[in-house]
């Protein structure tokens, strides 16, 4: 947080370092946070894009976020992705291969935690609604706080808890039918040695 209010204020001056750095911190987040909302590579580009030159132009007028830098940006982000679905009629999608790319971090698990990733991913695509697809990334792959992820999506708390309650009941149920902790567990991999994303998702399972 003190590192957002330091950047903030050097950014309204306009110094260029404050700026560089603010884009070097959140550009490949932000894009990969797109790509899970929209599988679209080139409309995640643009959207990372048109989100930073509205930073830009809040920042000049004296606008703009006075804390949380990294709220602010995944809000946007969210927005310009919902209003680009609507206008192109896209379906808002999640691309397996495309988040394996993405996360370097998947490359170091085992095959086993792997292909758990992997069905959790599977499962957040196809059997989860809009509105808990969102809060699950936000919540478990982004690692936003309840308060945090209601602010991002323009939704009271209490409804975002509703949302991942139900999110977590759906994804249960697919993993009551698909077996996958319990064959992950019967081979010697807890939850422990998963991914951040994985392991939260799997003890809230």
């Amino acid at each position: 947080m003190e590192t957002d209010r330091t950047l903030l204020n050097a950014a309204r001056m306009m110094d260029k370092d404050a700026l560089v750095k603010i884009f070097d911190l959140y550009s490949s987040a932000l894009y990969r946070y797109a790509m899970r909302l929209c599988g679209d590579a080139v409309m995640s580009d643009h959207v990372v894009g048109d989100v930073f030159a509205k930073l830009l132009d809040q920042l000049a007028a004296g606008k703009g976020p006075q804390d949380s830098l990294r709220s602010y940006l995944y809000e946007s982000t969210y927005h310009r992705i919902i209003d680009e679905v609507r206008y192109s009629n896209h379906r808002v999608s999640l691309e397996v291969t495309d988040w394996l790319h993405q996360d370097g971090n998947v490359t170091q698990l085992s095959l086993e935690d792997q292909i758990m990733f992997q069905q959790i991913l599977h499962a957040i695509q196809h059997d989860l609604s809009d509105d808990q697809r969102h809060v699950i990334i936000l919540r478990f792959l982004e690692e936003f706080s309840i308060l945090e992820t209601a602010a991002i999506l323009g939704k009271r708390a209490d409804h975002v808890r509703v949302i991942q309650n139900r999110a977590i009941k759906a994804l249960r149920k697919f993993f009551d039918y698909q077996d996958v902790v319990k064959t992950a567990i019967s081979h010697g991999r807890g939850p422990r040695n998963i991914s951040t994303a994985t392991r939260s998702l799997s003890a809230g399972l």
